[in-house]
């Protein structure tokens, strides 16, 4: 079964993060910095707040007059559902769909943020798979099997 685990060895466990003091503004710029879209919200001591996205600044900001230089993202971060490394693929799949998020934090056993899990990349990851499937189920049914 596939599970976070197996997202997390072929992307890395890289996690962009900043404390719930940022401005928004200093947030976009690291998103946009990074080519990223989202940012986690940590404490300092790696123990997950929220999130903040493109999404929560259009909605949270922009749409109610406030300033990204003075609003922080705290202010407007969204705490997502997390799932862990034992996290099936279906059970991300269902976070992400209940609530429409596109990020799950990826927390360890002791509660600490460990990766992010993206809707792509649950979605590269199904496809991949298929594609693997479906090769070794056309190598069988062709004979050319190991």
């Amino acid at each position: 079964m596939s599970t976070v685990y197996h997202i997390l060895k072929r992307k890395g466990h890289e996690v962009f993060s900043v404390g719930p003091e940022v401005s928004v503004y200093d947030g976009l710029e690291i998103l946009v910095d990074k080519k990223i879209g989202c940012l986690m919200v940590t404490d300092g001591m790696n123990k997950y707040l929220g999130t903040f996205t493109e999404r929560d600044y259009a909605r949270k900001v922009v749409l109610k007059g406030r300033s990204s230089k003075e609003t922080t993202v705290g202010e407007i971060m969204d705490p997502h559902p997390s799932v862990t490394e034992d996290s099936t693929i279906e059970e991300c799949m269902e976070k992400m769909s209940a609530k429409g998020f596109r990020h799950l934090p990826v927390m360890d056993r002791k509660g600490n943020l460990i990766g992010v899990v993206s809707i792509s990349d649950v979605v590269k990851f199904i496809i991949d798979e298929q594609k693997f499937l479906l090769e070794h189920m056309g190598d069988y049914i062709s004979g050319t099997h190991h």
